[in-house]
């Protein structure tokens, strides 16, 4: 938890590695020579103390573990199987070479009773045990984990940094490590030399050991590193604060981890930007190398044949070519969208506005500015002043709107409601904004003004297991249209949560209800839930099996109590406390077009495309019945244009495959005596001839069918 905690807090400003395709043209990093002065002082003085403090603390609490009754247990397979282990002595590592030889050599972590487990840390009683290899998001993210402690490594050994922290990524694609350099900055000259360091780590086979201490003791051994020490000064009193060595790395650290480095068989640093400490502009600039690794050089190879492919489709590339939309230096990270990219924009919202009328939603309008007061009631000005745009207006603080929920509940609150009113689901495509730092911008995907197809549902407790399935309905089509895989996650009440546990038990079992009676396999995401309820995290898998998460699905019980929201049930002088469901579908609907973009490579599909069809004379003689042509696909509600230029035929049909056109019709002199066009598919050199009615047919039957 300790590492999730503050990957959350930074996440909001330093953005992770893209899912979507990265170019390193789109990020200038400092050019500096890779020649730098080592901090070896620091080195001489640091190491040597933190491996002699842990290897006290360690040898004390092996002489207690000894001390300890090594009672008989029972440890209970997958399978039901029960095998038979020493409490205080049995490993899940003893474990797997009972199962299977090769598993041992092949087990990368375990979960006992549902709680990750390192395989050399010994069992403390009858337990369930599972193991888990690369092959499982469990696996992998460990693998990844680790992978950022030899990155660490490396990078402390090679530089003389301070280290801060190093997480897997949260969008599950490899990890990275932010560090203190002072002056230097990193660039993609400096990887060589780091790809050396972790290699050198991984051939050691350095075991990751685990040891317990007091905050006393963790401050003493990190005291000469401010940032660990601020992160263990804001852990709370009764947290179990671990820390992990490997070789000559020790960090403070919640696990668990691999055996050992040498399971880091192929290891690659990918990109390093910059990084404010706690995601905060007014703190430390740090140095943030992302990196990713595999247990082999064959998969590592074709990671990177994918990222090389997946450049070609970079959406800022594929913006910019289809005339869609750009960002200028005046207002950076809002972006400007051009005659074609609005008509995409417009289309998505379209699509949800249908939905909406149609599932039950009611569309509204909320301001773009608020008094600061609201955000006090609503938490934000505690929780997320700092990512907001305030300022004064006539001596009273305001501010831009990060989110809708807020001016939901005043809608809400308003006038009385009735139990007969619910479920109520209002609906806002209003404009938001959002403080992210500079170096966190990304393209479309992180932005700082956008829009959201943001809903929220105010409800009964009886009715929300309904209305949370009817959402998950509602994502389900929306994303078997857009041609979207995705899976489930349940994630559940985190360590710093708000409310009582009797209404989170209550909340988590009618999601839990929900889920099973939508029908589709789901996972336990213990603990990470939002700080206000739990929530279902939906993350989809494109075209190109990435990654991403845009929908969301929240029960929020603090809201409605901190506005004081009511609605008089059967018997009128009594008043109870809506429930409140934040959805989305899109998510922002400038990462959905982005995320699109790239899905369909910039091939859209003829109902969201910008560019329907085209129509295109053969000569000057069918020019005028071109134009004609034009002017009723345009009547009939949809985006055509005419290439009248004096360039051949070829040439013309050439140009509008590029440009992307669905349709190119092609039009002579025959065509115009029938009153009829030659039809070719944008990635087919077959052809055919329609009359104009059989053609619009073609378009309303694609159009209805979102082909």
């Amino acid at each position: 938890m300790l590492l999730r905690l503050l990957v959350r807090s930074i996440s909001r400003y330093a953005s992770p590695p893209s899912r979507l395709a990265s170019t390193s043209s789109f990020c200038t990093l400092p050019t500096m020579s890779t020649n730098h002065p080592k901090n070896e002082s620091y080195l001489s003085a640091v190491i040597p103390k933190r491996i002699k403090l842990f290897e006290q603390i360690q040898s004390h609490q092996l002489e207690k573990l000894k001390s300890l009754p090594h009672d008989p247990i029972k440890i209970t397979l997958p399978d039901g199987t029960v095998k038979e282990g020493r409490k205080w002595e049995t490993t899940p590592m003893d474990i797997a070479g009972e199962i299977l030889k090769g598993l041992a050599n092949s087990a990368l972590i375990s979960s006992v009773n549902d709680e990750l487990w390192d395989m050399s840390r010994v069992l403390e009683g009858d337990c369930k045990l599972e193991l888990f290899k690369f092959d499982s998001d469990k696996g992998r993210d460990t693998l990844w984990h680790s992978s950022a402690h030899v990155l660490g490594q490396a990078l402390e050994q090679e530089y003389g940094c301070q280290l801060c922290i190093g997480p897997c990524t949260t969008r599950g694609e490899g990890f990275y490590y932010d560090a203190f350099y002072g002056d230097l900055g990193l660039n993609d000259n400096h990887f060589p030399n780091i790809e050396v360091g972790a290699a050198k780590a991984a051939k050691e086979a350095q075991p990751f050991e685990r040891i317990e201490v007091t905050k006393d003791q963790a401050i003493e051994m990190f005291s000469d590193n401010n940032f660990k020490v601020e992160i263990i000064n804001d852990l709370p009193a009764d947290k179990t604060i671990t820390v992990y060595r490997c070789g000559p790395l020790v960090d403070l650290c919640r696990g668990p981890h691999i055996p050992n480095t040498s399971f880091v068989k192929a290891f690659k640093c990918l990109r390093a930007s910059s990084a404010y400490w706690r995601g905060s502009k007014d703190r430390e600039s740090l140095q943030r190398v992302y990196g990713i690794s595999y247990p082999d050089q064959k998969q590592l190879k074709k990671y990177l044949q994918f990222l090389e492919e997946a450049k070609k489709y970079d959406h800022r590339l594929l913006g910019q070519k289809q005339e869609l939309f750009f960002c200028h230096p005046l207002s950076p990270g809002s972006w400007l969208f051009l005659p074609l990219g609005t008509r995409v924009y417009n289309k998505l919202m379209e699509f949800i506005k249908e939905q909406y009328w149609k599932r039950g939603y009611a569309e509204v309008i909320t301001p773009n500015m608020y008094n600061m007061n609201l955000w006090e009631t609503s938490g934000h000005v505690a929780n997320y002043k700092e990512n907001m745009f305030t300022f004064d207006i006539e001596k009273q603080e305001f501010g831009l709107e990060p989110m809708n929920c807020p001016g939901h509940c005043l809608m809400f609150q308003h006038r009385v409601r009735s139990y007969r009113e619910l479920p109520i689901r209002l609906a806002d495509f209003g404009v938001l904004h959002r403080n992210e730092a500079s170096g966190a911008l990304s393209g479309l995907t992180r932005v700082r003004r956008f829009q959201q197809d943001d809903a929220h549902i105010f409800c009964t407790e009886d009715q929300a297991t309904d209305e949370v399935k009817a959402v998950l309905e509602f994502i389900d089509y929306a994303y078997k249209i857009f041609g979207f895989t995705y899976e489930l996650k349940l994630s559940t009440r985190p360590e710093k949560y708000l409310g009582d546990l009797a209404a989170w038990d209550k909340a988590e079992n009618d999601l839990k209800i929900a889920l099973d009676a939508f029908g589709k396999t789901w996972v336990l995401n213990e603990g990470d839930g939002a700080f206000y309820g739990p929530k279902i995290d939906i993350t989809v898998s494109d075209a190109m099996n990435r990654k991403f998460q845009c929908a969301t699905l929240q029960l929020d019980f603090q809201l409605p109590d901190r506005f004081k929201l009511e609605y008089s049930a059967d018997d009128e002088a009594k008043r109870q406390r809506p429930v409140m469901i934040h959805r989305a579908v899109l998510g922002s609907v400038e990462r959905m077009f982005a995320i699109l973009l790239e899905h369909y490579k910039g091939k859209w599909p003829f109902w969201l495309s910008p560019r329907q069809a085209i129509v295109c004379p053969i000569s000057k003689k069918s020019e005028e019945y071109a134009l004609q042509v034009k002017k009723q696909i345009h009547e009939a509600g949809y985006y055509v244009d005419a290439d009248i230029t004096d360039r051949k035929i070829d040439k013309k049909v050439r140009e509008a495959q590029l440009a992307q056109y669905n349709y190119i019709l092609v039009v002579g002199e025959t065509e115009a005596a029938t009153g009829q066009v030659s039809v070719r598919i944008r990635d087919s050199a077959a052809h055919s001839v329609k009359s104009i009615e059989n053609l619009l047919e073609e378009f309303k039957t694609k159009t209805a069918e979102y082909q």
